[in-house]
C-alpha cells in the first residue's frame, strides 16, 4: 500500500482541522475559507475585466449574445 504525502499547506490544515472541538466551529471556518477564495476569484475577475477594457455595460451586453456553435 502507497504511503500518502502530504504538503505543508495540507498538513497545516490537518493540524488546524483537528482543534476543531463542534460542528460550528467547522462551519465558521469553512465560512472563512470561502470568503478568502471568493475574494480571490473577483480580484482576477477584476484584473482581467481591466486588462481587456470592460465595463459593467460591456459585460451586461455580453451577457445577452448568443455564443453558441451552430451545428447543422
Amino acid at each position: 500500500m502507497e504511503a500518502t504525502v502530504f504538503n505543508p499547506i495540507q498538513l497545516h490544515l490537518l493540524q488546524m482541522f483537528s482543534r476543531l472541538s463542534s460542528e460550528q466551529e467547522l462551519k465558521e471556518l469553512q465560512q472563512v475559507l470561502s470568503d478568502y477564495y471568493f475574494k480571490k476569484v473577483e480580484q482576477r475577475a477584476a484584473e482581467i475585466c481591466k486588462k481587456k477594457g470592460w465595463t459593467q455595460e460591456s459585460l451586461e451586453a455580453m451577457s445577452n449574445e448568443h455564443f453558441r456553435t451552430p451545428y447543422k
